[in-house]
C-alpha cells in the first residue's frame, strides 16, 4: 500500500485493483473570503496554523518530486473511481480526472521513478472501468472500481 501526502498528513492509498477500501477524504479546506474575524485566541490559532503550514512545506520540500507527482496521480485515479462508482456516475467529472491522470502519467513518461509502471497500469485500469461503466456494464471483481 502506498500513501498519499495531504496537508492533513499521510493517507494510505490502496494499489489500483486492490480490495482495500479507500481512505476517508481529508477534511475540506476552510472557506475563503475576507479577513477572519479576530477574537480572543485567534492570534494563537493563526500562529499555530502558520507553524503547521511551515512544517508541511518542509516535509514537501524533503520529498522527492516524483513521489509527490505520483501521489497526485493516484489521487486522480481515486477521484475518477469515486465518480464512476456512484449510483448515477458523473461521467464528465470522471473523464476530467482520467484525462488529468493521463496527462501526468503519459506526459511525464520516464520521469516518475519506481512507481511509473504501477501508474501506467492504474491509468489503463481506470480507462477500462470508464468504458465499462459508460457502456452500462459495471466492472467485474478483477477490474478497477
Amino acid at each position: 500500500m502506498s500513501s498519499l501526502w495531504t496537508p492533513g498528513g499521510e493517507r494510505p492509498v490502496p494499489r489500483p485493483g486492490s480490495d482495500s477500501p479507500p481512505p476517508p477524504p481529508p477534511p475540506p479546506p476552510p472557506p475563503r473570503g475576507g479577513p477572519p474575524d479576530h477574537g480572543e485566541g485567534d492570534e494563537a490559532m493563526d500562529a499555530e496554523m502558520a507553524a503547521e503550514l511551515a512544517d508541511v512545506q518542509r516535509q514537501l520540500l524533503g520529498a522527492p518530486p516524483e513521489v509527490v507527482v505520483a501521489n497526485h496521480a493516484f489521487g486522480l485515479f481515486q477521484l475518477a473511481a469515486l465518480h464512476l462508482s456512484q449510483e448515477k456516475p458523473d461521467f464528465a467529472a470522471a473523464r476530467l480526472a482520467v484525462d488529468a491522470m493521463g496527462a501526468l502519467v503519459e506526459g511525464l513518461a520516464g520521469r516518475l521513478g519506481d512507481v511509473e509502471a504501477e501508474l501506467a497500469d492504474g491509468l489503463a485500469q481506470i480507462r477500462l472501468a470508464f468504458v465499462q461503466v459508460q457502456s452500462g456494464r459495471r466492472p467485474s471483481e478483477g477490474d478497477a472500481p
